[in-house]
């Protein structure tokens, strides 16, 4: 299959090199430093799965050079969706299918604008991994899952051959007929991981058994449980405690991706892991007083990353 990776960062990079392991015709979207080591050395893995190394990749800035593809895996950061969906524009033919594995419940749509809806598929993936040097990618997750569908809920042809070619690369694959279930599932579950990660700047296994702590991220898991209930999302009834379980089996060492690029004083997801609960919850008359005292807390240091010129993360 031809693919394209827009965003070859730790989830992309990671996903991407799995699936040129099998011997796909791969194309890496990057910038700078990233781009110009993946062209001089290839692309290095270190994984709790097992390292490898892939050289030479097909590594550019322009989408265009890979020409129309069969599928694209969309793993830009949710800031750069717009542009991003724009400069893949030559890269979509009739039938290229498009997967957002993008943080948050509103890329797709926004990728829609883009291309057109016929294109897209919605995504949700579960994992730990992360750019850890230029050409680069640490993964540090037991879990690489990607759960997929179509808007619609329908099982096309189209998702069980994707769903065939990402299985033989060793991800965990779920094709979903609920596909906004799962994301919001995830939103339950990232908005606490990086709003507390990002406030704390510690690890999860630090935080997430701190009692007062804890109280306050079911808070938050509730409030997105709500937004999601009012706009008629048909969660499990035990949801918040599914997720809240998944936190307590997760890796203690884990930051999620918000909070790293918090760290490094980079631009940061605020608005569609954070920012989203409050103004889907204004919309809906559900009230977020955690959510918002979360993204009010964390916008000062979006500004000064912003005005540093910190706008590319991961």
């Amino acid at each position: 299959m031809k693919i394209l990776i827009m965003g070859a960062g730790g989830v992309g990079g990671y996903y991407g090199g799995l699936l040129a392991q099998q011997g796909h015709e791969v194309t890496f979207i990057a910038r700078g430093a990233h781009l110009q080591a993946l062209q001089a050395n290839g692309l290095q893995v270190k994984s709790v799965h097992g390292d490898f190394h892939i050289f030479p990749v097909k590594a550019t800035a322009n989408p265009a050079e890979a020409g129309t593809v069969d599928l694209i895996l969309f793993c830009v950061k949710t800031y750069d969706t717009d542009e991003a969906a724009k400069l893949m524009r030559p890269a979509v033919g009739e039938q290229t299918a498009v997967i957002s594995l993008q943080n948050g419940v509103e890329a797709a749509e926004q990728i829609q604008k883009v291309i057109g809806g016929e294109h897209v598929l919605y995504g949700v993936t579960q994992i730990s991994a992360a750019l850890e040097a230029p050409g680069i990618i640490k993964q540090v997750s037991q879990f690489r899952r990607i759960i997929f569908g179509e808007r619609d809920g329908r099982i096309t042809e189209r998702v069980r051959n994707i769903e065939a070619v990402l299985k033989s690369a060793g991800i965990s694959v779920e094709v979903s007929e609920n596909i906004q279930k799962a994301l919001w599932e995830k939103l339950i579950f990232i908005s606490a991981a990086s709003g507390m990660g990002a406030l704390t700047r510690l690890p999860i296994g630090e935080w997430r058994n701190v009692a007062e702590t804890r109280a306050l991220v079911i808070r938050l898991m509730q409030e997105v449980e709500a937004v999601a209930r009012a706009q008629g999302v048909a969660l499990d009834a035990d949801v918040v405690e599914k997720r809240l379980a998944f936190i307590d089996s997760t890796t203690p060492q884990i930051k999620a991706s918000m909070q790293l690029d918090v760290e490094a004083g980079r631009q940061f997801e605020l608005d569609s892991i954070i920012g989203v609960i409050g103004r889907q919850g204004r919309q809906h008359g559900v009230a977020t007083p955690v959510a918002d005292f979360i993204y009010a807390s964390l916008l000062p240091l979006q500004q000064k990353a912003l005005e540093r010129g910190g706008k590319r993360g991961g």
